[in-house]
């Protein structure tokens, strides 16, 4: 028997078994067998007395004899039931779907043990559907037992817990000659280990409890390990075998933008942030850096300033936007900022006119073009670069890797790459799905803005926030609306956008209302983001469209309708909306009074902390990471015991190891990390491009 043993040549299989547990449990090997881990387990050594039950609906094992076994007719449903007693009192046994031979297989008036579930009815226990086992034949085994998943499907077809039980126990005789060391023997005593054997052994069958939590720690350890590891391998493959255009200089336009033209102080994040950035750029290697900053902290700055940095040696820079208005915005922010300079910046997006895109195609080709914004029209064949030095993408998840790929070709040597976000990342996924990337974070907020106020309020005072309303654009501000939906919803309780714009515009006759929506078409958008950036429009009534893109300093109240209905992430960066001026500013979460209880975890966060990093670790604990990471990475996540939520430590710990590891051997070739060495390239070999430790 080896790990690759197909399933069918193990004993109690065969071909249509093993062909029926591939379809249901994926299980193909016995290596796999090995990795079905058991969802629970159970002590059988406690034995419980008859009369001095107290509990119903947790499975016990009592001693004792049945009897008065009978079949009782109720109308056209037949059921078998049976007494069990011991010399403490007695319980009832039941079944009520039975093969015909069953009842002359209960063992009558014979020491027995029963196993299973009790439920309590008018003060009397009964257990439906009893494991039996004669004394005589019960296994002297102190181990827990495991109870391994399974469905109605192999349940019908006699493939029970029992019987899985029964194959691995099979298995783990032969786990000395299937299972070997992958940690050397100083990460094993240093980390006070079980063995490789030892753990799995006490995974499927535990000696007690204290061993079985040894085993898991150690197989949570493993996991998250040579996950790490594979990663690190492949940010020193990278930053090895990527070639980039070095940025030695900092140049005229960068010194002239920074001492004169910057409208406001930089945060010491900021600064940090450049250095980091800067000292990346400096070598002929591809920079691969994720910059995280929470709404309005500034990540628009530090892209335009390295922007700068790549003009000043001679390179072409463009920042690719998910959504137009997203683009537009930047574009609009930046060209503020350069107004002053003689630096030349363009937009392209998908509504581009055909005799400016000849322009742009234009001076991008003979490098007149220094600055390129747009959205995913940035991707398309017949833009060229000159010199394109340095690549920005903003919202990252937002775009497909074939669509990153193709920005990579833009130029023979790869773009410096700078991934920006303004949804943060919790920390254990940034060490774990990022963990490829160097990780930039702007933790710091401009000097001068203050924290939104978020306050949470129900329909009885709609009255109450609709004047606070009106005293905020009496003082020459203006307010948000956001409705979840636009059609009509399957639930009548959801707030309409259309039908939000009629009430909203009844409730402030004196003042002008436009809206937007996702379904406009883009020169409509434009004309309604105008229109309100402009003050023309006190009051805009908008759905998720706003969530980014839209910057409208003097709006200073935001109205969440329906709230409950959004996700955490999504609160966070609507709110960023406001709070972008001078102003005190506030954000008012509308609920209705019935709410799940992870609807008034998300409300209570929102009114508790402006800190997106701490809003994303309740983001992840409610969604869990694979919603988090977002289709494109969801697929990624394929541990069977490590927990993204609840074993941050471990993954603290494990990228820490890693480093450690590999800052002292690069390639794994001490004779100490040798068994490391051995194990990786046995398990990962082929299984990516960085898998090869040269």
């Amino acid at each position: 028997m080896t790990l690759e043993t197909s399933i069918e040549y193990l004993k109690g299989i065969g071909p249509d078994r093993a062909k029926l547990i591939k379809n249901v449990l994926g299980i193909s090997t016995v290596e796999d067998f090995l990795h079905f881990y058991p969802t629970r387990y159970i002590d059988k050594n406690k034995v419980y007395q008859a009369g001095n039950l107290e509990e119903s609906s947790v499975e016990i094992q009592l001693k004792g004899r049945i009897s008065n076994v009978q079949e009782i007719l109720t109308g056209k449903v037949k059921r078998l039931s049976a007494k069990f007693n011991d010399s403490t009192g007695s319980i009832d046994l039941v079944w009520f779907q039975y093969s015909k031979w069953l009842k002359e297989q209960i063992p009558v008036n014979r020491e027995v043990f029963i196993f299973g579930k009790i439920n309590a009815f008018n003060h009397q226990f009964s257990m439906p559907h009893p494991e039996i086992e004669l004394d005589e034949n019960k296994e002297k085994d102190n181990r827990l037992r495991p109870i391994y998943p399974s469905s109605e499907k192999l349940t019908k077809r006699g493939l029970t817990h029992k019987y899985f039980q029964t194959i691995l126990r099979n298995i783990c005789k032969e786990i000395p000659n299937l299972i070997q060391e992958n940690f050397p023997e100083y990460l094993i005593q240093s980390q006070q280990f079980l063995s490789r054997q030892q753990t799995y052994l006490n995974i499927h069958f535990p000696e007690n409890v204290e061993i079985l939590e040894k085993a898991n720690y150690r197989l949570k350890f493993e996991e998250s390990f040579f996950f790490q590891l594979g990663f690190g391998l492949k940010r020193i493959h990278q930053k090895t075998k990527s070639f980039g255009n070095p940025f030695p200089i900092i140049g005229d336009q960068f010194k002239d933008f920074y001492e004169n033209h910057i409208p406001f102080e930089l945060t010491n994040a900021q600064k940090r942030v450049l250095k980091e950035l800067r000292l990346d750029m400096r070598k002929p290697t591809q920079m691969n850096r994720l910059l995280q900053g929470d709404v309005g902290s500034g990540k628009t700055m530090v892209a335009l300033l390295t922007m700068l940095m790549a003009l000043d040696n001679g390179f072409q820079s463009c920042l690719m936007a998910p959504t137009e208005i997203l683009a537009q915005q930047h574009y609009a922010g930046i060209k503020e900022l350069l107004e002053n300079t003689n630096i030349n910046i363009r937009i392209l997006t998908g509504s581009t006119r055909i005799a400016q895109r000849r322009i742009i195609h234009e001076e991008l080709e003979n490098g007149e073009l220094s600055i390129l914004v747009g959205t995913h029209a940035i991707l398309e064949d017949k833009v060229k670069f000159k010199n394109l030095g340095l690549a920005i993408i903003d919202e990252q998840h937002r775009f497909g890797v074939a669509q990153r790929a193709k920005l990579w070709a833009k130029n023979n040597i790869p773009p410096h790459i700078l991934v920006m976000t303004a949804t943060p990342i919790p920390r254990t996924l940034a060490m774990s799905f990022y963990s490829d990337l160097d990780v930039s974070v702007i933790d710091e907020m401009p000097v001068g803005r203050k924290p939104i106020i978020t306050a949470h309020r129900r329909e009885k005072d709609r009255a109450y926030v609709y004047n606070f309303c009106k005293e905020e654009i009496q003082k020459g501000r203006q307010v948000y609306f956001v409705y979840p939906l636009i059609d009509e919803s399957e639930t009548l309780d959801y707030k309409n956008l259309v039908e939000g714009l009629e009430h909203v515009m009844q409730s402030f006759p004196d003042y002008n209302t436009t809206m937007l929506h996702g379904k406009m078409k883009p020169a409509e958008k434009d004309a309604a983001m105008n229109y309100f950036a402009s003050g023309n429009a006190e009051i805009m009534v908008a759905t998720t469209v706003i969530e980014v893109g839209v910057n409208v300093p003097n709006a200073s109240v935001m109205v969440i309708e329906s709230a409950e209905r959004f996700g955490l992430s999504q609160l966070h960066q609507l709110r960023g909306r406001v709070g972008r001026g001078a102003e005190q500013s506030y954000c008012i979460l509308m609920t209705s009074d019935k709410m799940t209880t992870e609807s008034r975890t998300r409300i209570k966060t929102m009114t508790e902390t402006n800190d997106g990093f701490k809003i994303s670790e309740v983001d992840m604990q409610l969604r869990g990471p694979g919603d988090i990471l977002g289709t494109q990475q969801s697929g990624v996540i394929d541990f069977k015991k490590l927990d993204l939520v609840h074993d941050s430590d471990i993954i603290k710990n494990t990228k820490a190891l890693v480093d450690k590891i590999l800052e002292a051997d690069v390639n794994l070739s001490k004779p100490e990390n040798s068994t490391i060495r051995s194990y990786y390239l046995q398990q990962y070999k082929g299984k990516n491009k960085w898998s090869k430790i040269s």
